[in-house]
């Protein structure tokens, strides 16, 4: 599972087809709320604000 920015969702498709080969999931962040889960508010790849879930 990747929480990532616009720009880097690209990067998080590949890892996750690489690690699971299979195709993930994508969920966009400002549409979806959780309820026992907050998304980090950073990108797991650098330091803009999270926008997707790859999972």
């Amino acid at each position: 599972m990747y929480c990532v920015c616009k720009p880097c969702i690209e990067k998080a498709l590949e890892r996750f087809v690489d690690e699971y080969e299979d195709a993930p999931d994508v969920v966009d962040l400002k549409e979806t709320q959780f309820a026992d889960w907050d998304p980090p508010r950073k990108c797991d790849f650098c330091e803009e604000a999270a926008a997707f879930l790859v999972v």
